[in-house]
């Protein structure tokens, strides 16, 4: 149906790399090998959004990088589309008369969100560094939480096959993180200011 609507099967693939991961930027090449299309075709459509105004690039290092414009006129209902939407619920709450008869907010959870979840206890998991072209944390993943050690070294594997590259991680409890972003910790600092990708934020822990 997507492939009707949207024109073709590799364009509903790029529309949903896109939208799945804002803040991020591919170069043509990565984008071939994750949407597993024919490079003429990933250009064509490339070359299609670009006109659109639903992506935009930018050159860097002699390759030409793409990232989803989220200025655009109609990024909110394409996110919805694109992403997958979940309700909101808060775990363990029960739901007052007021909360029944008022519509739940749909929110936007990235699809990795679920693999994290399956470390531990996770409250927030940034993507930053390497996927957003920004070093200025120094780190790629940011992991918070109570976290299984094995599985997480795990999945941090499959996630570095998955993209072709060795990622810098950094796991940190709960308390270490609210602390940290307490002083204003440097590393904290840098990380949130850096250009970054929310994967999981529990209790909008991204604000003191």
């Amino acid at each position: 149906m997507f492939e009707q609507l949207f024109g073709s099967k590799t364009r509903v693939k790029l529309l949903q790399l896109f939208f799945t991961n804002p803040n991020r930027s591919f170069y043509v090449r990565e984008i071939t090998r994750k949407v597993d299309e024919q490079i003429n075709s990933v250009r064509r459509e490339l070359s299609n959004l670009l006109s659109i105004g639903i992506i935009t690039s930018e050159a860097n290092n002699n390759r030409l990088y793409y990232e989803v414009n989220q200025t655009y006129e109609f990024y909110k209902p394409l996110v919805q589309i694109f992403s997958g939407v979940k309700t909101e619920k808060e775990e363990g709450d029960k739901p007052s008369d007021k909360s029944k008869s008022k519509p739940k907010q749909p929110i936007v959870e990235h699809p990795l969100a679920k693999d994290f979840r399956g470390i531990g206890k996770v409250n927030l998991v940034i993507f930053t560094g390497q996927f957003t072209r920004d070093e200025q944390s120094g780190v790629d993943v940011l992991i918070v939480g109570d976290v299984n050690q094995s599985k997480t070294a795990k999945l941090m594997s499959e996630l570095e096959e998955t993209e072709g590259k060795e990622l810098r991680y950094t796991i940190m409890s709960l308390p270490s993180y609210q602390y940290r972003l307490q002083i204003s910790d440097r590393f904290i600092s840098n990380l949130l200011a850096a250009k970054n990708q929310v994967i999981i934020n529990n209790d909008n822990l991204l604000t003191k």
